[in-house]
């Protein structure tokens, strides 16, 4: 057999169906990847190898019987934890849920399966997927495949991980405050936040199983290592929940343009209380020069008229609103006292605003919205940083907003790795993360948000950009 453990989801389909190779010859060489490669890794923390082989039996009888094929028939992939998986344990890295065994997948999930594809392992997160690191109680700490020594990001640290790995072709991630963005940034590959509302997140944890409602902000996308890769997972992925689906149909828009020469884009790098190391800015001017050189207008003055710094205040506030579900009334009525000095983890800032303050910050961001609106009447897509550099060294501590990073050997607030994500993420952009360089042996990559729903429109800014400038690098050793 052939080695495909670095081929495209669609590669990897094709070749299946093709005959080229089996399904249980893919899944088999996954465990064997994941058995050899992952124990200084640490991305896959909980495997279904026994049902997941009889399911590639099934679809290489399929297969064999010339029966019809979904897109992703017979390919093994792995999911973030955060997701239920019918029959396989789903924690979202929580000691509560150790020996949680769904009964029913996740609505992404099924998604996936009902396109062919096989589930065999779950993916590491931290708890309730409310880090920019990978690490919990459960299962420990995720490392990044191109230096143990940093976190691969997060929430789904472990999806980016297993990715560079080479363990699957394709993951499901999860993003309000970066989880999908971030990770993909750090270990390399591709992702895509997508619009607000246009995938069903029913099954994800948190909430708690059994929760109906979808959080402000929070999305469920595709990764992968290929940009056609997450435009397929896209479509299976996108389209109404149970509720809707009685009247509603979804149809994205086909992207602004066909040649990347009659595209406009805007270029928004520089920030004072967001600023990103030398070297990063470096790639991204590199990665907006290869627009340009290709015929793209690009500005590097161009922007929606509002200030930065009032869109993640925004951002800060609707965040924390929406992870207040978290937090029980007795937790947040103690919040509310000592919110004139707030400390903590992530989403207790503003976590008991009342309804009332949350209804002004709320309109504040529908006014953003708008005139985000305005600028892409005359920009296609947008070109921002993701963090502020590449992978930090792994920090544990706590609290989570006491914590410090190094850009360029000046100090910076843990959080503000955050801000260029609430920046897009607030407003309910979609945004597309693909490498754009290495720094010092560590990938970065580059965000680039379009109109809302036109989540084609950045998915082929990043195509282009993704085989212009060299696409995914497979660290050493893998």
């Amino acid at each position: 057999m052939s080695d495909y453990a670095y081929s495209s989801a669609i590669e990897t389909a094709s070749a299946i169906a093709n005959g080229d190779v089996s399904s249980r010859e893919l899944l088999e060489s996954a465990l064997n990847r994941v058995d050899h490669f992952d124990g200084p890794i640490n991305a896959v923390v909980a495997l279904d190898a026994e049902r997941s082989l009889e399911a590639a039996d099934l679809a290489d009888q399929a297969v064999a019987d010339n029966k019809p094929l979904g897109p992703l028939h017979g390919v093994p992939i792995t999911i973030k934890d955060s997701f239920q998986t019918e029959g396989l344990v789903t924690t979202s890295g929580s000691p509560q849920l150790a020996d949680f065994s769904p009964s029913l997948d996740a609505d992404p999930v099924a998604r996936y399966k009902s396109a062919g594809a096989i589930v065999y392992g779950k993916t590491n997160l931290p708890i309730w997927a409310g880090d920019v690191q990978t690490y919990n109680k459960v299962y420990g700490t995720t490392n990044n495949p191109y230096d143990i020594e940093r976190t691969p990001g997060g929430s789904s640290g472990g999806s980016g991980a297993s990715l560079a790995a080479g363990y699957t072709p394709l993951e499901l991630g999860s993003d309000i405050g970066g989880s999908i963005r971030i990770p993909s940034h750090w270990s390399g590959v591709c992702g895509h936040k997508p619009s607000y509302g246009i995938v069903s997140g029913l099954g994800q944890i948190p909430g708690m199983p059994g929760t109906l409602s979808q959080a402000d902000i929070a999305v469920v996308g595709p990764m992968a290592r290929d940009v056609d890769d997450l435009e397929l997972a896209l479509d299976l992925l996108a389209g109404p929940n149970d509720w809707n689906q009685t009247a509603y149909s979804l149809n994205l828009p086909t992207p602004r343009h066909k040649n990347i020469s009659d595209f406009r884009i805007g270029v928004w790098i520089d920030e004072e209380t967001a600023p990103v190391s030398g070297a990063y800015k470096n790639l991204l001017l590199n990665a907006a020069s290869t627009l340009e050189n290709a015929g793209a207008y690009v500005s590097y003055e161009a922007k929606p008229d509002f200030s930065f710094e009032k869109s993640i205040d925004t951002f800060w506030r609707l965040l924390s609103a929406a992870e207040a579900g978290t937090w029980t009334l007795s937790e947040l009525e103690e919040i509310a006292e000592k919110q004139k000095s707030p400390q903590g983890e992530l989403g207790i800032w503003h976590a008991a605003l009342r309804h009332r303050e949350w209804l002004s910050w709320n309109e504040r961001r529908m006014q953003q919205r708008a005139k985000w609106r305005e600028f892409f009447f005359d920009f296609d897509a947008v070109l921002l940083p993701v963090t502020l550099g590449e992978a930090i060294p792994h920090d544990h501590s706590s609290p989570f907003t006491l914590r410090k990073i190094l850009v360029d050997g000046i100090e910076r607030s843990y959080s503000d790795q955050m801000k260029w994500m609430g920046l897009t993420g607030v407003s309910w952009l979609p945004a597309t993360v693909v490498p754009v360089g290495m720094i010092d042996g560590l990938p970065v990559g580059v965000q680039i948000a379009g109109p809302f729903l036109e989540d084609r429109t950045s998915l082929a800014v990043g195509r282009f950009l993704l085989k212009e400038l060299g696409g995914f690098k497979k660290p050493n050793d893998f």
